[in-house]
């Protein structure tokens, strides 16, 4: 196969396993962060921890940098920075096939998964920057609601806003505000799986809570610091189960990435669809969305300064090229090896969940 991964896996696929909640060593406040209200609750919930508090005398952010590419990602990774969003932040993009529009309330993020989508997409040492303007974020994304029409917003795609929300409390803010509205929804995903303060929360259908998860030998592997796939399934089972039998009620969903053919893919996969059908063993609104595993020039060049150590396949030999319409070049598998997993999956999840609806294949 594309991709062989040998080593023993270190975690059972079906062993839960919550991370200890990430504590960051240093926890950094601009002076514009502590002028916000929002910022202030931040600080007293890191002062709530007993966390070491910097308040830095200028907006911008020094001292980040080691002496090679991976000290400055080792200190950026135990470094919390509150910060306020820029003024550029508030021109929304879309994000296709994932939302109509994404927005943030933070950037980086606490796990050390070995293929980072965000590797290459941030400049800068991959320091985890939360926003102390939160409230100025949700106002602004009225400006973008259609008349008439739901409008998806996406929340994950620069961080794992769940990997931090016990020290910024932002994604729960964040489903309060879409609670409140008639046609705006919100996404989010995560590999964390601590749901606990989300449960009460009055959403009104309004967001969709989605788990990433992957085989076993894949998620044992390469998502380093993140709740176990079952520890994972056991949230988003939580969150879905109705609120009178204890859950959160929510609309949920699965990604599924990045989906890779190691050895004997199907099996791993299968065993993966089985503890899926374990979890979900009662009727909800469920989605899947499944992502193929791909990488840029970029990416890959910083992935091995991260993990230079990592077994993870990235051999444009074995790839095709996939250009975009401003140039860019991604590398995903061929085609018949993409159509052998499409057709996988869409069957599995077919047979299985033939009331979940798959949103897109990439």
């Amino acid at each position: 196969m594309l991709n062989t991964i040998t080593d023993q896996v270190s975690v059972s696929e079906t062993q839960t396993r919550s991370p200890r909640l990430w504590i960051p060593e240093r926890v950094l406040f601009t002076p514009a962060a502590l002028d916000e209200d929002w910022g202030q609750q931040i600080l007293k919930r890191v002062q709530s921890l007993n966390l070491p508090i910097e308040e830095l005398s200028q907006n911008r952010l020094k001292g980040l940098r080691g002496e090679s590419e991976r000290d400055t990602y080792n200190i950026a990774k135990r470094t919390l920075a509150v910060v306020t969003a820029p003024p550029s932040s508030f021109k929304l993009s879309p994000i296709p096939p994932s939302a109509d529009w994404q927005f943030h309330l933070a950037e980086g993020c606490p796990a050390h998964c070995q293929y980072c989508y965000l590797a290459g997409s941030l400049s800068g040492p991959p320091v985890i920057r939360a926003f102390a303007n939160l409230p100025q974020i949700l106002e602004n994304l009225a400006n973008y609601e259609q008349q008439g029409k739901n409008t998806s917003f996406e929340v994950s795609c620069y961080t794992d806003p769940l990997g931090i929300e016990h020290l910024t409390g932002s994604l729960a803010e964040c489903i309060r505000y879409f609670g409140t509205r008639t046609n705006a929804h919100l996404r989010w995903v995560s590999k964390f799986d601590a749901v606990d303060g989300l449960l009460d929360l009055p959403h009104n259908g309004n967001t969709r809570c989605r788990m990433s998860v992957n085989a076993a030998p894949i998620s044992g592997k390469f998502e380093g610091g993140t709740a176990s796939v079952a520890s994972r399934l056991n949230a988003l089972r939580r969150l879905a189960l109705p609120q009178k039998r204890g859950g959160g009620g929510y609309p949920i969903g699965l990604v599924i990435a990045p989906i890779m053919p190691i050895d004997d893919w199907q099996m791993h996969y299968s065993r993966l669809f089985d503890q899926i059908n374990e979890a979900l063993d009662f009727d909800c609104n469920l989605t899947f969305e499944l992502i193929s595993h791909r990488f840029t020039p970029g990416s890959k060049e910083v992935l091995q300064t991260w993990y230079p150590q990592s077994k993870l396949e990235m051999d444009e030999a074995k790839r095709s090229v996939k250009r975009n319409k401003f140039g860019g070049t991604k590398y995903v598998y061929e085609k018949d090896t993409m159509k052998a997993l499409r057709s996988f999956f869409e069957s599995e999840i077919s047979r299985r969940f033939p009331k979940a609806e798959i949103l897109y294949w990439t």
